[in-house]
């Protein structure tokens, strides 16, 4: 089937633009479903009211979910605190972005340093960050309601190519980079940067934390799929499966999955407990032999992106195709082509896949359908409860498999 396309939002160019320097890596939408963020190219993130974007495409079957969102929408001056209208924000980061991430803040969340007495910012309920990384290896943190630089981290020596926050709301936020580590910030102690995980022998891809934010994935060169503790910043486990570089990685909405995007022309369906491979997407038919899922064959994987009904994974691929599956079948349910797509994600109700590419986003409805009783009482199970001790239940094998996603 063929997916409905809801709109795009086109970067704008001059007749002496080059292209080379527009490419869209990143787009993100905030946490509370407000805002949608990408990257134009040249040095400039755009930041737009998200129940805005939706009214301008004024499609068929989009407006209820604008009104849906729009009354979702937060307080819009962090310093305020009034109603004010959300504002469209052009922010120049200095250097070309790579990366994007929201960042949303609980104030019971207390930062992770011990002895704090003084604070440059204190982050209220109605915060939401931007954080930017950018080619020079800085990170840039925005105040997304009124556009201002808030911090600017630097220690990474190359480019910081993916940012994600602990979905816990404290502010802690990884970053991946080139120069082949991860940095872990505490944003509510001024940005102080905590640790360093090291374990990459090549650059870092893209990391991703688990709903709980126990758990971080990280990706990379050389094959490298790695799971790290985030309380002891320790290296679970390595993953091992793929045939080349592992580009993007999501987690399920319940954590029970993990999902990795190659250029082996493969996306595979972990079970990150256990290290085990459930599922195998692939974009090459018949696949290629590992001696040659290094080669240019036009199938590359580019993004991932996990819906959060649980049901529903998003790819975007070099063979200028996005493919919609479901991790229950073999085939896409839905597909959509889309020309040097870069980047993909589903938009906080999971009713639209934004993807980016040259400057521009384009936007998709996605496949719904209700879940079934027996998919969302195994994501409520699966949200409290590791492989290993769902493996002790006492109840049938068949219930088991199920509940490990392996039927």
């Amino acid at each position: 089937a063929r997916s409905r396309t809801v709109g795009e939002l086109l970067a704008p160019t001059s007749p002496f633009d080059k292209k080379c320097g527009r490419e869209n890596w990143t787009v993100a939408f905030a946490p509370d479903g407000s805002y949608f963020a990408w990257s134009q190219g040249h040095r400039i993130v755009k930041l737009v009211p998200w129940s805005q974007c939706l009214q301008n495409f004024s499609l068929h079957g989009t407006k209820n979910v604008a009104n849906s969102v729009s009354t979702r929408l937060p307080r819009q001056n962090s310093e305020s605190g009034q109603k004010n209208k959300p504002c469209e924000h052009i922010i120049d980061c200095g250097d070309i972005v790579w990366s994007l991430a929201f960042g949303s803040s609980v104030p019971e969340k207390q930062s992770r340093c011990v002895n704090i007495e003084w604070h440059r910012f204190k982050f209220g309920q109605d915060q939401l960050l931007l954080a930017t990384g950018l080619n020079n290896g800085r990170i840039k943190i925005w105040d997304v309601y009124t556009g201002k630089l808030l911090l600017n981290l630097m220690d990474h020596t190359e480019v910081v190519r993916d940012l994600t926050f602990a979905p816990d709301g404290s502010l802690i936020l990884v970053s991946a980079s080139r120069d082949k580590t991860l940095r872990v910030w505490d944003l509510k102690d001024d940005g102080n940067m905590m640790k360093v995980l090291r374990g990459h022998q090549n650059w870092v891809y893209g990391c991703a934390f688990s709903p709980d934010s126990s758990i971080l994935c990280s990706v990379g060169a050389s094959k490298a799929v790695f799971l790290w503790d985030m309380d002891k910043y320790s290296m679970i486990r390595k993953l091992e499966g793929h045939h080349n570089d592992v580009v993007a990685c999501e987690f399920s909405p319940d954590g029970a999955l993990l999902a990795t995007a190659s250029y082996d022309t493969r996306v595979y369906v972990w079970d990150p407990h256990i290290g085990v491979i459930l599922m195998e997407f692939g974009h090459l038919f018949p696949p290629p032999t590992p001696i040659f899922a290094g080669g240019a064959n036009d199938r590359w994987v580019r993004s991932v992106s996990f819906s959060h009904d649980g049901l529903h994974i998003a790819s975007l691929a070099d063979d200028k195709m996005v493919r919609f599956w479901r991790i229950d079948e073999e085939y896409p349910v839905q597909v959509a082509p889309l020309n040097n797509g870069l980047c993909c994600t589903f938009s906080t109700d999971g009713s639209v896949l934004a993807a980016g590419q040259d400057g521009s986003v384009y936007f998709w409805a996605t496949p719904r359908q209700v879940s079934s009783l027996q998919h969302l009482c195994r994501m409520a199970i699966r949200r409290v409860m590791p492989t290993s001790q769902v493996k002790n239940l006492p109840i049938p094998s068949k219930v088991v498999e199920f509940l490990c996603y392996q039927i």
